[in-house]
């Protein structure tokens, strides 16, 4: 008798999960031309799950006080057995997974999957984009070092640019008129609770929105056409296409493999890409560093509010393009996705990826 056969079939009596896994495994079709784009999901979910194993273990040392936290930090990477390795890997792995939601996000783009019926996966997404921006942000002041100290309060500052409430919102987010003790606790209590509640509840949505609809076929290929939106609800199905699983499966691990040995990669052979020397250091409130500059997916932003006359223009314009993103797919109502028939949009596409990568540039060599 096998025990692991037996206990699946009492449950597949009361809950019929043989019938679940075929489902969503070997009887789920996916487009047959569907390409690698398609597992930056799988790598995201793989990449968020070491952040929040990484994650839980600093906690346990950690100490989030002014006058500890850094110290505790110092602890981790030089006392405790392979705490260097967990705090690396932490650091190192929330900056790819910026990388990867960026890649996933263009790749969405363009494809124009986001458009109808998947205006709601999209917006979800979008949120989870930002919110992930907000976990770095939190996240990077926790350490209390001369670099996340600076860089918090030019940070922090920007919302003070607001009419009326600028102020109050930077007294607000800092629990006082500077980084203190206070804005600590908050970005501690904020990027080990309140986020991830949030986060994880959001997560189950897309993924809720992404099975639910469907997975839209590549817009490539002289297979591919273009379809009317139905009147009423529809789950996009592919009756010609090949199962999830083993067919899928295997490119999604092979994909997160790689992600992953990415991700050893810098951590062991250059983590200070992600690390400076001011990183190093402990905040001193009392001396500013020389040129001091947000994290590198904060760039962008930063050489904006210095580009402008004055800081309000500055975020006026980054509000109206992240605010255009978000709400995209209520304005492409086109059925089109393949890029190859949306020359306009392609050009826009790619004049965007250029001045984001050029504000970046220009803000880290200004």
């Amino acid at each position: 008798m096998n025990p692991a056969k037996e206990a699946i079939n009492w449950l597949d009596r009361r809950l019929g999960v043989r019938e679940l896994l075929h489902q969503n495994l070997g009887g789920y079709l996916l487009p047959p031309n569907i390409n690698i784009w398609y597992t930056l999901g799988a790598v995201l979910m793989a990449m968020f799950g070491l952040q929040f194993l990484t994650g839980t273990l600093l906690l346990v040392f950690y100490v989030p006080d002014t006058e500890k936290a850094f110290a505790s930090v110092t602890m981790i990477m030089n006392e405790i057995p392979y705490g260097w390795l967990i705090r690396y890997l932490h650091v190192v792995g929330s900056n790819l997974i910026i990388v990867f939601l960026l890649a996933h996000m263009l790749s969405v783009l363009f494809m124009g999957s986001y458009k109808r019926p998947r205006e709601l996966t999209w917006v979800s997404g979008f949120i989870l984009f930002n919110l992930a921006l907000v976990f770095c942000l939190t996240g990077y002041l926790l350490p209390w070092s001369q670099l996340s100290f600076w860089a918090t309060t030019v940070a922090t500052d920007a919302a003070g640019a607001i009419p009326i409430v600028g102020d109050q919102l930077v007294a607000f987010m800092r629990g006082g008129p500077t980084v203190n003790e206070a804005t600590l606790g908050r970005f501690f209590a904020l990027h080990v609770m309140g986020l991830p509640l949030v986060f994880f509840a959001l997560v189950g949505f897309h993924l809720f929105c992404v099975r639910r609809v469907g997975i839209s076929r590549p817009p490539f290929g002289d297979a591919y056409r273009t379809t009317e939106m139905p009147l009423s609800f529809h789950h996009e199905e592919h009756p010609d296409g090949v199962p999830f699983h083993p067919n899928y499966t295997i490119k999604d691990g092979a994909m997160v493999f790689f992600a992953l040995a990415l991700l050893v990669g810098i951590t062991f052979f250059a983590p200070w890409l992600f690390i400076p020397p001011d990183a190093l250091e402990p905040a001193d409130p009392f001396f500013t560093p020389p040129n001091i500059k947000p994290e590198w997916y904060f760039l962008w932003a930063y050489q904006a509010l210095k580009i402008f006359p004055n800081e309000l223009l500055g975020l006026a314009s980054q509000g109206i393009a992240m605010g255009f993103l978000a709400v995209l797919p209520f304005f492409d109502r086109g059925l089109e996705r393949r890029p190859s028939h949306r020359p306009l949009f392609v050009t826009l596409y790619l004049l965007g990826i250029l001045l984001f990568v050029g504000l970046s540039l220009w803000g880290h060599y200004s």
